[in-house]
C-alpha cells in the first residue's frame, strides 16, 4: 500500500483523498434522531463526496471482511461464503441471459470482483464503471493478476452521466449490484442506463431498498434507514416501490421482479453480519464470521486506529470503520424485521422500437 501524500497534503498516490475520508461522517448529525430534510438534501447534492469519502475509508475493510465482491447473497445450508457470492452473481447473469460476445456495463463495479466472475461465467466483455480512483486501481491490479485484461476493463466515471461518457446505444446489457442506491435519484441513474443500452438491451439490478413495510412516519423505522445510510455511504434510503416506479417512468419494460430476501431461506442473507461463529456454514467461514464478532471487531478497529496513527491509513479511516458497526447492526435488524432488502432483483428491457 502506498502512503505517499501529494503536495497539497490531501491526495495520496493510491487515489484516496484524506480530507474526503475525514469529512465523511460530517454529512450526518451525531444524533440521527435530529436528522432533517436539509441534511438529506445536502447529502444528495454532494453524493459524489459522500460515496467517495466512504469508499476511500471502507474499501480495504470490505476486502478484509468480504473479499472482492462487495454484496450480500442468499445461502444454502452448508454453502461456503465465497461460493454463495459467486452463485448470486451467476444467477443475475443467467437471468439476464448474458452470452459470449456481448458488451456489458457493470455500473458501480467496486474492485471488480463481480465483473471478473461474470466475465468468466458468461464469456461476455465487461466494462466496469467506478467514480473512485482507489477502487479502480485495485480493480485493474486484480484483473491483471487474474489474466482477464482482454475481457474486463475499467473506466472512471459518474453513473449519472453515462451517455456523455459512452454515447447512446453502446451496450448490449447493463447490470448493477447493490450500487445504484448511491445515486441521488433512481430516475436519473436508470434513465442514463436506458440511454446507453442498445434497443432491446437488458438491465439487471440487485437494488438496496427499504421494503414496502417500512414506514418513515414511525421514528424507529426512519432512524433505522439513517443508520443504514451512515454506515454504507448512501445519501438517501428509499422504499422499494420507488425503484419499480422509476424503472417504468424512464421507459423500461419489467420482465421479472422479486425481492430475493423475502424467500424462506433457512440461512438468512445477513448471517455473516451477526458475528455468531456457531452459524458458520463451513470451517473456512469461521474467520469470516469471527471478524464480525465482538472480539473480531475489537481487534480490527484497534489495529485500524494504530495504522491510522502511524500513517498507514488516511485520517478518518477509523471513524469510517466505526460507522460499519452501526451499519452491521442496522442491516441485521432491517433483515430480521423485513424492513430492508439488499436484493430486490429486477430484470427489465429497453424497448426495441
Amino acid at each position: 500500500m502506498s502512503t505517499s501524500v501529494e503536495a497539497n497534503g490531501n491526495g495520496r498516490t493510491d487515489g484516496r483523498v484524506e480530507r474526503r475520508v475525514e469529512n465523511y461522517t460530517k454529512f450526518w448529525k451525531e444524533d440521527l434522531d435530529k436528522e432533517a430534510g436539509a441534511d438529506n438534501e445536502k447529502r444528495l447534492d454532494s453524493y459524489t463526496d459522500v460515496v467517495n469519502g466512504y469508499y476511500d475509508g471502507a474499501t480495504e475493510l470490505y476486502e478484509y471482511g468480504w473479499a472482492q465482491s462487495f454484496h450480500f447473497s442468499r445461502f444454502y445450508k452448508g454453502e461456503a461464503f465465497l461460493a454463495s457470492l459467486a452463485r448470486h452473481e451467476h444467477y443475475l447473469a443467467a437471468q439476464m441471459n448474458l452470452r459470449p460476445g456481448m458488451r456489458v456495463l457493470d455500473v458501480g463495479c467496486g474492485v471488480g470482483g463481480p465483473a471478473r466472475e461474470i466475465a468468466q461465467f458468461s464469456d461476455a466483455q465487461i466494462v466496469g464503471l467506478n467514480n473512485n480512483d482507489f477502487q479502480i486501481q485495485r480493480a485493474r491490479k486484480y484483473t491483471k493478476k487474474a489474466g482477464l485484461e482482454d475481457q474486463v476493463s475499467f473506466a472512471k466515471g459518474d453513473f449519472m452521466k453515462l451517455s456523455e461518457q459512452f454515447g447512446e446505444n453502446s451496450f448490449d446489457a447493463v447490470y448493477a449490484i447493490e450500487a445504484t442506491v448511491h445515486a441521488p435519484t433512481w430516475e436519473g441513474v436508470y434513465g442514463e442506463i436506458m440511454k446507453v443500452l442498445k434497443p432491446g438491451g437488458v438491465f439487471g439490478v440487485y437494488e438496496w431498498a427499504m421494503t414496502d413495510d417500512w414506514d418513515p412516519s414511525i421514528p424507529e423505522h426512519k432512524n433505522l434507514a439513517h443508520q443504514i445510510e451512515l454506515g454504507n455511504g448512501i445519501p438517501e434510503m428509499r422504499p422499494l416501490r420507488l425503484a419499480r416506479e422509476a424503472l417504468v417512468k424512464v421507459g423500461f419494460e419489467i420482465e421479472h421482479e422479486e425481492d430475493l430476501a423475502d424467500r424462506p431461506d433457512p440461512i438468512p442473507w445477513y448471517y455473516p453480519l451477526e458475528g455468531d461463529i456457531s452459524k458458520a456454514q463451513t470451517c473456512w467461514d469461521y474467520l469470516t464470521v469471527w471478524r464480525m464478532s465482538w472480539s473480531g471487531k475489537l481487534v480490527t478497529h484497534n489495529a485500524m486506529r494504530l495504522m491510522e496513527l502511524v500513517g498507514l491509513l488516511p485520517k478518518g479511516t477509523w471513524e469510517v470503520g466505526e460507522t460499519l458497526k452501526v451499519a452491521a447492526a442496522a442491516l441485521v435488524e432491517g433483515g430480521q424485521k423485513k424492513l430492508f432488502t439488499p436484493m430486490y432483483l429486477v430484470i427489465s428491457r429497453k424497448p426495441r422500437n
